[in-house]
């Protein structure tokens, strides 16, 4: 990724909880791929809930029926029955289970797909401002969570609602005053819960904020491992993992401490309401009030009547947490993508390489303007260098040829095309980049060189890397172009590592270079294979040198001295130098110093 200057920084957006509801609609539009599937779900839910409620009714017959008046010929055909019901209860338990899954890993492999495809359409400001760990964050956990809520808590809500409504109507028909008295505590179970669900989705959506903030530290310090050891900063990344860590264990511990007391309250109220039921149930027997096969019958309902809350209870920690994961990966599908190509948006046959700046003003932030009226031509073929000190304006100057950012204000043209009238895949097509930071992936030698062009033969990746001077030591790596590179080959020298990436620029053959020059932390020899490989790219083509050894650009078409945004000096090296003005300085100063050295 091309760095850019001086931007907003890599601010976070401030987490706010959003509409449970809303998020939950959403999520349930994901499964309507599966109508079919999902109707015969909730039939056999709906069947496990009937089954579950004839249970404790069949106890009643069983008692009043059978058992008191000794028939135990009728007696054994009805737990025949019940056996049998409960088999193929258990069954439908299995094959809803078994769909279930299958659906919640189909549409959660569908969400994390929209995802990674989403990530790809978003502007560069975007990864500017966002942290690569709370990105992967949001890609693992947060749609694991979801997974978790998809997989289990669906069912088990509808399942719960029927079981409720049924049982209820089964507890009227046998006593209307024992199911008065057993609804007594449901307020009260409701009235808790609802309080501690408000409090406790604040402190998961922390929890999640919190677990993606440590993700990115940890995949950050990794990364510069190297930097760490060099400065002996192991104990302050220590102490930083250790404040992150903490938050993340204090406000998890809240969340679970808070969510978790919902459960065994319930389990109190539950027994209370229990034993309440029981000796008003027998003091109704005893008045013949009701039989005792009502009575047995009534406290098994009792039990199933306050277990789905219950069981409702035991959710609200998946919940909660799925609900905060959903809303953060949402925040990512709802992005805005690049703006959209220009309905008239051509695609250019063929490119001779003619790049114009006319008057081009940029602020990655409003009113903190990094370009100012930035005038500049290069004709086909011609080198153009850009000098200036660090955060001057020049890499700011390439992300906008590359509209990795739009300009506020001029006109940026290719062969007198304004490249807002090409189409943004054709005009990347045409450029050819290679970076200071080169970013090689985990895959063989052929594979990232070919990465230049996918559909490029064995024969011309060796091609191109004999052009960039790359295959003599290529040759002698283990496995030859086969070889696999660690993440970033990291088993590669910097200079190996960029002679790579310049065969890659080869092999994509652009009309239009830029090139982030990157020689000055390799030793001479090196120095000298990359210099000789950018020539060879260079032959014939227009090309962009941010240059940082200003030996090496003497021989550029034209210079560009930029400083703060400005362009305040233009030519070739000799005449910059005899007008002694800042490209002077500039150059007297790194040859100076280098004199010293």
């Amino acid at each position: 990724m091309i760095r850019r200057g001086p931007g907003p920084g890599f601010a976070r957006p401030k987490i706010r909880a959003k509409d449970m509801a809303c998020t939950l609609k959403r999520l349930i539009k994901y499964l309507a791929f599966a109508r079919t599937k999902l109707i015969l779900v909730f039939f056999l839910v709906l069947s496990t809930a009937v089954f579950g409620i004839i249970g404790p009714y069949l106890v009643v017959i069983a008692i009043d029926k059978f058992i008191i008046p000794g028939n135990l010929r009728g007696l054994a055909l009805l737990t025949a029955g019940m056996i049998a019901l409960y088999a193929v209860n258990a069954l439908f338990h299995w094959l809803q289970a078994s769909i279930i899954v299958s659906l919640a890993q189909t549409t959660v492999g569908r969400i994390r797909q929209e995802v990674f495809a989403k990530i790809q359409t978003l502007p560069l400001k975007f990864f500017d401002t966002s942290e690569r760990g709370d990105l992967m964050s949001r890609l693992t956990n947060d749609v694991d969570n979801i997974s978790q809520i998809l997989s289990s808590s669906v069912t088990q809500v509808f399942n719960s609602v029927i079981t409720l409504a049924g049982v209820l109507v089964m507890m009227l028909y046998l006593s209307p005053s024992l199911t008065l008295a057993n609804l007594a505590v449901i307020p009260l179970m409701l009235i808790i819960t609802r309080k501690v669900a408000a409090v406790s989705r604040g402190y998961f959506m922390q929890q999640q904020a919190a677990l993606g903030e440590l993700n990115g530290f940890i995949e950050e310090t990794i990364s510069g491992q190297k930097v760490v050891k060099v400065f002996t900063g192991e104990q302050k990344v220590l102490d930083r993992f250790s404040t992150l860590n903490n938050n993340y264990r204090n406000v998890g511990i809240k969340a679970q401490i808070l969510s978790g007391f919902i459960p065994p309250f319930m389990n109190i109220l539950n027994n209370l309401n229990f034993a309440v039921v029981a000796a008003l149930g027998g003091w109704l027997v005893v008045r013949s009030m009701i039989s005792i096969g009502v009575i047995g019958g009534f406290l098994t309902y009792s039990r199933q009547f306050t277990r789905p809350v219950m069981e409702l209870s035991n959710l609200f920690n998946m919940i909660q947490a799925a609900m905060a994961g959903a809303e953060r990966v949402f925040e990512v599908l709802d992005q805005g993508p690049e703006p959209a190509d220009a309905p008239d948006a051509a695609v250019p046959e063929r490119i001779e390489g003619e790049v114009r700046f006319s008057d081009v003003s940029f602020a990655y932030e409003q009113g903190r303007p990094v370009l100012h009226e930035i005038t500049l031509e290069a004709k086909p073929g011609q080198v153009i260098a850009l000098v200036g000190h660090t955060g001057a304006g020049k890499t700011t100057i390439i992300n906008l040829l590359t509209r990795f950012y739009d300009i506020d204000q001029g006109r940026i043209t290719i062969d007198g095309l304004d490249i807002r009238q090409i189409k943004r895949a054709q005009l990347r097509s045409l450029l050819g980049i290679v970076l200071q930071d080169t970013y090689l992936f985990a895959a063989s030698v052929k594979e990232n060189i070919r990465y230049g062009r996918l559909d490029a033969s064995d024969a011309e990746v060796e091609q191109a890397a004999k052009l960039a001077n790359a295959h003599a030591f290529i040759t002698r790596l283990p496995n030859g172009y086969d070889t696999v590179l660690s993440e970033d080959g990291s088993n590669l020298s910097q200079g190996q590592r960029q002679l790579l990436a310049i065969a890659r620029a080869i092999l994509a053959d652009p009309a239009i270079l830029i090139l982030d020059e990157a020689t000055s932390s390799v030793d001479t020899r090196t120095e000298q294979q990359i210099q000789s490989a950018m020539l060879q790219l260079m032959k014939g083509r227009t090309s962009f040198v941010i240059a940082h050894r200003l030996s090496t650009i003497r021989n550029a078409d034209l210079i560009v001295v930029i400083d703060q945004g400005r362009i305040i000096e233009q030519g070739k090296h000799q005449e910059l130098l005899d007008r002694k003005g800042f490209y002077y300085n500039l150059y007297m100063s790194q040859f100076s110093a280098a004199a010293q050295g």
